[in-house]
């Protein structure tokens, strides 16, 4: 490995040079082993430590099927499915593995007794299998998390419809948090080249999973001049949901749990924010019973912050917790979308407020091909920048894990793989000083 990362230290790319580096037959990857999955049985969700279940193994290269590609990983992030990974939940990911191994040869090589984990990645690509001709070795490359086969018609509208639609390091193995992962092709973009390793890493899952919540027509669709009601604003996907909200000329209400994520909500250049554990916000009496005159003391102080109005759009991803409380909030006619349920699937709400109110319900999971090019375009067009916090080594992913975990942290964690410190792999400094100070809002919180 020591030859491939001085080959990407020392600034070349041609793609002769890659092509010629030897491969080795392993490498180092963030594992979780098939034979702990009851490890943490009887105990609470909170109290499952990702350190112990989160393990740095060496592995084999796999063999690169056509299709896809072979990346030198220079860093990663951690995401909230790199939670439910290491803490077995809502199922051990081997399920995925093995119905996923039943399809194919190829697909055989994914179904393991560990899985190499990860949804991000930032790198240059070493090899590109039979039938790749957009790619080469020598390319500095980010990845999109979403892995589909493409053989069915109900793919071909939408690719995320489509019956073999997976998560990569999620539902497939070879994932990110690694030295080296293994991704179709068409999960490929672009590297900004004003952005760190590391910085570079953090916008794949989140930036798309927000573009196509929010923005796209497959989502809410948010228009110029939309009031939305943006839950955990400062956090790893709402953090994105805010600046595209500013971008696009909407006005985002911005929910948060501390003063520090509402300076950092400010610091993107949201003016309306609401401190819910600051307010005292308790949307539950109790696990059984929700409280509507919650729900109804949030609807004021919406219109406080608003002058008046009702929003158009309710982000969710809170799930359980704030489900009941976003349904009541949205406008007559507005649009409550959804993804994540990180606080909890089984959502309750008053149906009276959605039927005779005209809402919509729409749900959101990452998004397609197109979704995530656009998406990292506005990142490389620097209409959106990175929000990352703070950024481990490959050996403390268990940490970086618990940190998200527990809501230790702001915007994303980012994971140096085979980059040897933080700092590395700007290309283009001049467009980088444009916009030091956005890609920087989030260091250090």
């Amino acid at each position: 490995m020591q030859a491939i990362r001085d080959a990407i230290l020392s600034g070349d790319r041609s793609e002769e040079t890659y092509a010629n580096l030897k491969i080795p037959e392993t490498y180092r990857g963030a594992t979780v082993h098939k034979d702990e999955v009851g490890m943490f049985e009887g105990i609470a969700s909170w109290d499952k430590d990702p350190r112990k279940s989160l393990h740095i193994d060496d592995v084999p290269v796999p063999e690169i099927a056509p299709g896809e590609a072979l990346v030198a990983v220079m860093a990663s992030a951690i995401n909230y499915n790199t939670v439910w990974t290491s803490i077995f939940e809502p199922l051990p990911t081997f399920g995925f593995l093995e119905r996923y191994g039943r399809t194919s040869v190829y697909a055989k090589r994914h179904d393991l007794p560990y899985h190499v984990i990860g949804s991000d990645l930032s790198g240059v690509i070493l090899r590109v299998g039979p039938g790749v001709t957009k790619w080469h070795p020598g390319q500095e490359v980010v990845a999109h998390c979403l892995s589909v086969e493409l053989e069915d018609a109900d793919g071909h509208n939408d690719t995320m419809l489509d019956p073999q639609q997976r998560i990569w390091g999620f539902e497939t193995n070879f994932g990110g948090l690694a030295e080296m992962a293994i991704v179709k092709a068409n999960q490929l973009m672009p590297k900004p080249g004003h952005l760190t390793w590391e910085e570079a890493a953090c916008p794949g899952l989140v930036n798309s999973t927000a573009y196509r919540q929010l923005i796209s027509k497959n989502g809410a669709a948010m228009k110029l001049g939309d009031r939305v009601l943006i839950w955990g604003a400062s956090g790893g996907l709402g953090s994105y949901a805010t600046q595209m909200a500013l971008a696009g000329g909407a006005t985002p209400i911005c929910v948060v749990s501390s003063p520090e994520k509402a300076e950092i909500c400010r610091a993107m250049g949201a003016e309306h924010i609401i401190d819910r554990n600051g307010e005292g916000f308790h949307f539950w009496k109790d696990e059984r019973t929700q409280d509507p005159k919650e729900w109804q003391r949030l609807g004021k102080r919406i219109r406080e912050l608003t002058g008046g109005y009702d929003v158009d759009i309710v982000f969710e991803h809170p799930g359980r917790e704030t489900f009941g409380a976003s349904v009541y909030v949205a406008r007559k006619g507005g649009t409550i979308v959804t993804c994540a349920s990180t606080s909890g699937y089984m959502h309750e709400y008053d149906n009276r407020y959605l039927w005779m109110n005209l809402k919509r319900i729409v749900s959101s999971h990452f998004a397609n091909y197109r979704e995530a090019w656009e998406a990292n375009e506005l990142v490389n067009r620097g209409l959106i920048h990175p929000t990352l916090s703070k950024t481990h080594v490959l050996e403390d992913v268990g940490q970086a894990a618990l940190d998200v975990h527990r809501n230790l942290h702001q915007g994303k964690v980012g994971v140096l793989t085979l980059a040897p410190e933080e700092g590395l792999g700007v290309t283009n400094p001049e467009k980088r000083a444009q916009f030091e100070t956005q890609i920087n809002r989030f260091h250090n919180q």
